[in-house]
């Protein structure tokens, strides 16, 4: 990845629908150089997904997840991640060992995933934090060469 590469993702992050033309614009070069990085980025598995940021007005919330010290996360966070509720799975570093950011419907509905996750056998604790507000980052444009 170069630096083209990363300015290309930084207007993705911030809007994954941008056409490829106001790409171009923003970062000085031709059409054709973004769509053939943005293809060789998603063929070489940098760019995982395209997704869509909601305010649906539902519940949102990290649980975070603490595991038995013996217990492999890898299984556990990709079937977590299956769950209809949940937008992302982080396995993480420190006191907890894996996050699941939800978006439920209800704090009913918020409260059945928190349970489904402390029925597993390999849970020990969780520790939810509801997300009252979020705002898109920013990254500074990058200011073009002299």
């Amino acid at each position: 990845m170069d630096e083209v590469d990363r300015q290309i993702l930084d207007v993705l992050r911030r809007d994954a629908r941008t056409p490829y033309t106001e790409i171009a614009d923003e970062i000085g070069t031709s059409e054709g150089t973004v769509r053939n990085r943005v293809e060789s980025m998603v063929e070489e598995g940098v760019i995982e997904r395209f997704t869509v940021a909601t305010r649906t007005g539902n519940v949102k919330a990290m649980v975070e997840i603490s595991v038995d010290v013996n217990v492999h996360t890898e299984g556990l966070t990709e079937e977590m991640a299956d769950w209809p509720e949940v937008d992302f799975v982080w396995q993480v570093s420190g006191e907890e060992d894996i996050v699941l950011v939800a978006d439920a419907a209800d704090t009913s509905s918020l409260n059945d995933l928190i349970t489904r996750a402390r029925e597993r056998e390999e849970v020990l604790s969780t520790k939810t934090r509801l997300i009252l507000d979020e705002w898109l980052g920013r990254r500074a444009t990058p200011q073009p060469s002299e």
